[in-house]
């Protein structure tokens, strides 16, 4: 493929172009240099919809809106976008891959086109010419794309699931940050409960919230779904030590956690009512225009490092995949590289406020990670992430076993005393050999 103009290959080529990114006629033009000179030529009359995750930062999704607007006037595709929650996005991605109906385009969770890999078109020739261009996909990027040697998906960014926390109440507390060992963890969380600061972390079914830390504390105490062959062994004295600390840990957190969607903690993290939860940065982005004090008053740490010493963080990966069924997989794929260019993803994600972290390595540079220092740490989140398999593949067993909550599930039933120990795992191990059998 060849670049479109000197300018686009200054300002486009890389992530240093991005305080000065293209906007208004500007960015039409540009576009549709793009647009004339792209492999990918439309259908003659396509029309494209997409679902999408719902947006947790308005200003994300106004900025996407505009992308899809200039890739309409530039290609005279038109794209309708629907957008759903969490949960609902792969239940009606599954019906459609069963199906053969539905929307063309699928921007989902995790490992959703893993789900039905022989129902996704083909990317690799996407993924390959932005790999190239873009300075490379990081590492877990490459494993929820890619089926075997073909890429079945585009990962289009991260959101981090970083911890974010008070800053006076954690003082109060003895404590000048958030604690980076999970034993400081704990005792971090009792104080801020005694002195009637406590956080918490959702233990419903919350695809996002729930499904991070529970993941991040079981392998951070060396527990595991599957090992590298895929065989379960979740049945281990290192998850007991897990579901221990969780449980010890939701003893010195807010009740009703068990009930906690993905909304539910931004809800009461800006409410006041708790001073320390898991999430993305839209908590931070939401208090900037709605409670100051509560923003001039956070910050965000990365999840504390536990017994097996090293870094056990889950993000929630953004891939996106275009179902075989489509009539339009040209027009697809224009999209979908289209969302991908320098010119349209940097704006876009400075637009996000730090909530949409990239997947290719070039975008490190964008502005949005320095021009406020407590965005920084939500830029390496691609880089840091484990993908939802663990040990074991990221393919179709691994996106249900993510997708049915079953590591969430065991956690909860532990830590709310519904089950103890043995029971909570072996319900999870049934759940699991019957996935991976």
């Amino acid at each position: 493929m060849t670049d479109f103009t000197r300018r686009a290959l200054v300002q486009g080529g890389t992530a240093l172009g991005a305080a000065s990114a293209l906007t208004g006629p500007a960015l039409l033009d540009w576009a549709k240099a793009w647009a004339q000179n792209a492999a990918w030529k439309p259908e003659k009359g396509a029309t494209l919809s997409m679902l999408r995750w719902k947006y947790f930062v308005q200003s994300e999704d106004e900025a996407f809106v505009k992308l899809i607007d200039a890739f309409t006037k530039a290609t005279g595709v038109k794209v309708n976008i629907a957008r759903e929650s969490y949960e609902d996005v792969q239940p009606k991605a599954s019906v459609a891959a069963n199906t053969g109906t539905g929307p063309d385009i699928f921007w989902g969770l995790y490992s959703l086109p893993h789900l039905f890999p022989q129902k996704c078109v083909d990317m690799t020739d996407v993924a390959d010419y932005l790999g190239k261009k873009y300075g490379g996909w990081v590492d877990s990027a490459v494993k929820y794309g890619k089926s075997g040697n073909k890429w079945i998906a585009v990962p289009i960014c991260y959101s981090g699931a970083l911890i974010n926390y008070r800053l006076e109440a954690s003082k109060k507390a003895g404590f000048s940050k958030f604690p980076d060992k999970t034993d400081a963890m704990l005792e971090y969380a009792k104080a801020m409960k005694a002195q009637g600061t406590p956080g918490g972390m959702a233990l419903g079914h919350a695809s996002g919230d729930g499904n991070t830390w529970v993941h991040w504390a079981l392998w951070a105490h060396g527990g595991q779904t599957v090992d590298a062959k895929d065989k379960v062994i979740i049945n281990s004295p290192e998850t007991v030590k897990a579901l221990e600390f969780a449980k010890t840990l939701n003893s010195h957190s807010i009740a009703g956690t068990a009930s906690w969607n993905d909304g539910s903690n931004n809800k009461a993290f800006l409410a006041k009512e708790v001073h320390w939860t898991n999430n993305g940065i839209s908590i931070y982005v939401a208090a900037q225009n709605s409670a100051k004090d509560v923003a001039a008053d956070m910050d965000h740490a990365y999840f504390p490092i536990g017994p097996v010493g090293k870094v056990t963080e889950l993000h929630l990966m953004y891939p996106a995949l275009a179902m075989t069924y489509t009539k339009y997989p040209q027009a697809c794929k224009a999209l979908i590289a289209f969302m991908l260019e320098a010119d349209n993803f940097n704006p876009w994600i400075q637009s996000a406020k730090g909530y949409l972290t990239h997947c290719l390595n070039a975008y490190d540079k964008n502005p949005v990670w320095t021009a406020d220092p407590k965005n920084t740490p939500y830029r390496d989140v691609a880089k840091r992430s484990l993908t939802a398999g663990g040990l074991g593949s990221v393919g179709e067993k691994a996106a249900t076993a993510i997708a049915d909550f079953i590591v969430v599930d065991m956690f909860a039933n532990y830590a709310t005393g519904r089950e103890d120990a043995k029971g909570a795992i072996a319900i999870a191990e049934r759940q699991l050999k019957r996935i991976y059998r």
